[in-house]
């Protein structure tokens, strides 16, 4: 399965849970997720202005994007915790590729990625950045309803 159809089930997965109420996103969370958002945006662009980078710039901006979710998964815990992982896991290939051709020796088992799979990497980021746009838009929504059926 590809990075961009694992993001895609986990964003499935977050979206039923939280219309079904079994996940119920605190203030923290939704405050974290934002955070989080914001930060692979930040690093991240659109497909044109990633695709004029040299791939070793290319390269850091996706591992860049492990280091945004690595910090927000070690400041949570729970169901949001556990989609923030399940992202990671998704872009583990990120983690053995290389930008730089191998001039002697080993590479420590590393990789040059092809266009494409730089291409699917940073879909699969822009589909997470929405991802956890909906959950925080979704979960207020949620709260919105609570608070009415409470009225």
């Amino acid at each position: 399965m590809d990075m961009r159809r694992i993001v895609a089930v986990l964003a499935e997965d977050a979206e039923r849970q939280i219309r079904d109420r079994v996940w119920k996103v605190a203030p923290s969370d939704r405050a974290l997720a934002l955070e989080a958002e914001a930060g692979l945006r930040d690093v991240v662009g659109p497909p044109d202005v990633q695709e004029a980078l040299p791939q070793i710039k290319r390269l850091e901006h996706l591992r860049e994007t492990l280091a945004v979710l690595a910090i927000a998964l070690a400041r949570t815990h729970g169901r949001l915790a556990w989609f923030i992982s399940g992202a990671l896991n998704a872009l583990e290939p990120v983690l053995r590729w290389r930008a730089l051709p191998s001039e002697h020796g080993g590479t420590f088992g590393t990789v040059l990625p092809s266009p494409e799979e730089y291409a699917e990497a940073e879909d699969a980021v822009r589909q997470l950045q929405e991802a956890l746009a909906q959950i925080t838009a979704e979960s207020v929504g949620v709260d919105s309803d609570q608070q009415a059926d409470g009225a």
